[in-house]
């Protein structure tokens, strides 16, 4: 079901964010010349100070800036919980524990790190309690620092913090206007180690290893050897796991976690099978913080009808969090689920073929919204051809969902700019793409997604990259600060403006070259010009002929600047080669 869209003032948040970084963010160049491989050249050496703007967003998740992070590679700010269960720092390359925590991202909303960047939701990786052992996948020696080896899914992960700093975080996100994302799983649990004992022969299965020829070697299988794959394809009653049940009397909750499972199980009639326990357990997480959305994790290898089931209970939970929570909640949109089918590809449209040729519509089983892994190699293609596309595909066969697209990602090992050569034109096409845009963290900074040291995913997983940002260091040919100040002025364009995720594009000219988008939905409209491309060291008068009248005050943005409309075209006095329009607000 579509999302509606929705006004929303923070409480707390006393104005809305820079459209460019505030001057103790950005540090000006001083004369370096930018990346020779950048398109949009002379970006980096001309970023002006932002204009305060005094709009406020409107939301809809069909056009959300969502930044994703894994938490213990984010910040640090609480040294005191690095090492927790007895945990060492003793795994191969950055397959340890770092250090980052859910205070750590607490401290940098409240810094107004994300509303400058114009984020409107954080995707957590997921906080319950990981294995406190370690194992080798064949990789080296890993621990579960990113949060897909649960151990105990009723628990926030000592290393990351306690339940006070999750609920803070909650809290601290929404009162400024940002939306929390929960990663969760329902596929596995964390491997057996010499200090995590075995899940029950009920709960889990240990074979067969996914071989991917059809839908049962896909779904009814492991998908990697040592990882247990949680059945849920059962519908028998089974008691819970021995090992939680003593740790549940050790940390003295049992008699509570027992009897919000009786009630739970009564209210529902569901049998006590795995799968409906981690229903249960998952959509705890919005009844206790509040977080307004779920991104499911190995989605294709666990039956369809089971996240349509949970997306049922997690709706009512939100609902219900919502309506006890008047004040915390951000605008009043629906629960929201986006899904990891690996391999999905916007152009598939709304049925994912899985292996053997059988084709699913996720959409029709709980979720709004579908990672789009085909946008890395799409973003290669000529800009209208990629725009005029997704546009056309999201308002075809896709009206009233959306796909979140991506240039890198925690686990995907050729992203659009593995070295991080282009990260002007990777913002310009991510951001200003139709349908939802994910910030990997450290997108906005060029952060190392190649660290040499480490093997397989883990290279995609160094740390943020926060003193090369406050240093303004020098990376190949271009200073962090220009490259994050384009991404804040882009993304808070795009945070102000639905039309640009969630409109419908027109090209307007080749050169240079400018196009329109347009959002009209349930009575609330929206209209953009994006020129790019445009020519240095002259004025350059910019059609805007039928979407902004003549004598209308228009404001580009990018630079600031404000200019009228005459004979249908506008001219703002700026050297930068983006113009972001939109009518000044009055």
């Amino acid at each position: 079901m579509k999302t509606s869209l929705q006004f929303f003032i923070p409480l707390l948040f006393l104005s809305f964010s820079s459209l460019a970084a505030s001057p103790s963010v950005i540090t000006q160049s001083d004369g370096n010349q930018t990346s020779q491989n950048e398109k949009n050249s002379g970006i980096g050496r001309r970023h002006a100070s932002s204009h305060q703007s005094p709009l406020q967003p409107l939301f809809t998740w069909d056009n959300a800036t969502i930044y994703f992070l894994l938490t213990d590679r984010f910040y640090n700010a609480n040294p005191a919980n690095d090492l927790a269960y007895g945990r060492k720092k003793d795994a191969a390359p950055l397959r340890g524990y770092m250090g980052g925590d859910l205070a750590g991202i607490t401290a940098k909303i409240k810094e107004g790190y994300f509303n400058r960047l114009g984020v409107d939701a954080i995707w957590l990786t997921p906080p319950v309690e990981q294995i406190h052992g370690a194992t080798d996948e064949g990789s080296g020696k890993s621990y579960g620092f990113h949060g897909y080896w649960a151990r105990d899914f009723t628990s926030v992960d000592a290393n990351l913090g306690t339940e006070a700093d999750m609920r803070e975080l909650v809290d601290t996100a929404h009162a400024h206007g940002i939306r929390i994302l929960l990663d969760i799983v329902m596929n596995h649990v964390g491997p057996q180690t010499e200090q995590d004992t075995a899940w029950p022969d009920s709960w889990v299965r240990h074979t067969p290893v996914c071989t991917y020829k059809d839908v049962a070697s896909t779904v009814s299988c492991t998908l990697v050897q040592g990882l247990p794959d949680i059945r849920t394809d059962s519908n028998e009653s089974t008691p819970l796991p021995p090992f939680l049940i003593d740790k549940w009397k050790a940390e003295g909750r049992y008699a509570k976690e027992i009897g919000e499972l009786d009630q739970f199980f009564q209210r529902t009639g569901y049998p006590r099978a795995p799968k409906y326990y981690l229903m249960k357990w998952h959509t705890d997480w919005i009844r206790k913080y509040g977080v307004d959305g779920f991104r499911a994790d190995t989605v294709k290898h666990v039956e369809p009808g089971v996240w349509k089931e949970l997306k049922q209970l997690a709706s009512s939970a939100y609902e219900e969090w919502k309506t006890a929570n008047p004040l915390k909640k951000v605008g009043d949109t629906p629960f929201f689920m986006t899904a990891e089918v690996y391999g999905y590809s916007i152009t598939e449209g709304q049925k994912f073929t899985m292996d053997g040729g059988s084709q699913i519509n996720f959409y029709q089983n709980g979720f709004d919204n579908l990672i789009n892994f085909g946008f890395k190699s799409d973003a290669k293609k000529d800009r209208e051809q990629l725009f005029s596309t997704y546009s056309a595909r999201l308002h075809g066969d896709l009206r009233g969902y959306s796909v979140l697209n991506y240039i890198s990602s925690h686990d995907d090992s050729t992203p659009f700019d593995l070295q991080r050569q282009q990260p002007f034109e990777a913002a310009t096409r991510l951001l200003l793409s139709p349908g939802a845009a994910q910030i990997y963290y450290g997108d906005e900074t060029a952060r190392d997604i190649d660290m040499k040291e480490a093997q397989g995913d883990a290279r995609l997983r160094s740390f943020m990259n926060w003193d090369a940002l406050k240093a303004n260091a020098m990376q190949q040919d271009y200073r962090i600060a220009d490259v994050l100040a384009h991404w804040q002025k882009l993304a808070s364009f795009r945070r102000l403006h639905p039309a640009i995720g969630a409109g419908i594009h027109q090209k307007i000219n080749d050169r240079p070259y400018t196009f329109k988008r347009t959002y009209d939905d349930h009575g609330r409209h929206d209209k953009v010009v994006v020129a790019l491309d445009l020519p240095a060291h002259q004025d350059n008068p910019i059609s805007v002929a039928g979407i902004f009248s003549d004598g209308q005050r228009l404001r580009d943005h990018y630079s600031g600047k404000t200019a009228i409309v005459i004979n249908g075209r506008v001219t703002f006095a700026s050297q930068f080669p983006i113009a972001l329009i939109a009518q000044d607000a009055p």
